[in-house]
């Protein structure tokens, strides 16, 4: 069992025995995570790199503003399109909008 204090000193030598290294990264600006939906932003975040035995974890502590991410839509499957319909890039992208990005189904829909 682990008394309820411990010397900050202490936890360090626990942890180098243990082959646990963890230091901070000085000067972090900032930090963006970004899913497919979502993209996280970190200003002024405190990141700490936890090693322990050649595995490395980040920390990222701080406050995030989390932005909803839409899709874009990528210009070249737009040009095929519009190569393959003679429609106008405007009908191409509102087609892959309405199928989620399917090119096959939005030429389709446009050549029906």
């Amino acid at each position: 069992m682990m008394p309820g204090r411990i010397n900050p000193r202490q936890m360090n030598q626990m942890m180098k025995k243990l082959g646990i290294n963890v230091k901070e990264i000085e000067n972090v600006k900032k930090v963006i995570i970004q899913t497919d939906k979502k993209e996280y932003v970190f200003d002024d975040a405190e990141v700490t790199i936890m090693d322990a035995q050649g595995q490395k974890t980040f920390q990222i502590s701080g406050r995030p503003k989390v932005m909803d991410l839409e899709e874009e839509i990528p210009k070249g499957d737009i040009e095929l399109i519009v190569e393959q319909t003679g429609k106008t890039a405007e009908e191409a992208k509102k087609a892959l909008e309405e199928t989620k990005g399917d090119i096959a189904e939005a030429i389709m829909k446009l050549t029906e």
